[in-house]
């Protein structure tokens, strides 16, 4: 067996069960090697996926193992997604990530980044557990044009609106536009809290982001990259997602 043979069996079966590490390792290494990324991505990490999925319907895994398996996959992906997209672009806007205090999951969230990024939007993730005040900060110093709020509890929903809350007091609100989302999460909520849009997953999140920078006058139209590298870490993405789904959209 070649070692590139060896990497995708080791990638197939890290995955499964989630050791994020020894996947980001062998995935550096083929990367190293010269391996195509694409060969990666549905010879090993999505097969993996698919496999797990297949567990869980079997009632062999449940929903702790899909979570790990799903950070295993969004590590190998944070490495393959400049491989597989063009970055030469002008970005077509920019977006502030994160999810809200109290909540440390970020599944969903990394999704999101990826496939916005992949469609030219520039990111700036501030990572889990965002307060009000930070919030307020990132918008002054980067001054985007979207930002991003998540939660995957339903204890931790109510920051939606003390995050919006803020963004008025600082005089900012109007300055960007919000989308929100997360398993729990309902376009009614959304509008309840005053959000401008709600997104269920990540390629929906990509086509509200557009659609709100056209609402606010913007050009679009050069943004995104229809390579067959693009198409794939769609894929994937997809993949993840439906472990995601397969879950219940339990809380932890």
């Amino acid at each position: 067996m070649s070692r590139e043979e060896e990497i995708k069996k080791g990638l197939f079966d890290h995955t499964l069960v989630g050791e994020a590490s020894e996947v980001v390792e062998l995935t550096q290494e083929g990367i190293d090697l010269g391996m195509d990324p694409l060969d990666i991505l549905f010879g090993a990490l999505i097969p993996s996926l698919q496999e797990v999925g297949r567990l869980f319907e079997i009632g062999e895994y449940f929903v702790p193992e899909m979570l790990v398996a799903a950070r295993a996959m969004q590590g190998a992906m944070a490495l393959l997604r400049p491989l597989l997209v063009d970055k030469g672009a002008e970005p077509i806007g920019k977006v502030v990530m994160l999810t809200v205090k109290g909540d440390v999951h970020d599944i969903g969230k990394n999704l999101c980044n990826i496939m916005l990024e992949g469609e030219g939007f520039d990111i700036v993730d501030l990572g889990v557990n965002v307060k009000p005040e930070e919030v307020v900060a990132a918008v002054q110093e980067h001054q985007p044009q979207l930002l991003g709020f998540s939660a995957f509890l339903t204890t931790t929903m109510p920051f939606f609106k003390s995050n919006l809350a803020a963004l008025s007091e600082a005089g900012l609100r109007d300055s960007v536009k919000v989308m929100v989302g997360g398993a729990p999460v309902t376009p009614e909520y959304a509008d309840s809290v005053g959000a401008d849009g709600f997104a269920p997953d990540a390629s929906a999140a990509v086509r509200l982001a557009k659609q709100l920078m056209v609402d606010m006058g913007y050009d679009v139209s050069m943004g995104g990259d229809d390579s067959e590298g693009a198409s794939a870490l769609s894929t994937a993405v997809q993949a993840v997602e439906e472990l995601m789904v397969k879950s219940g959209k339990h809380e932890e």
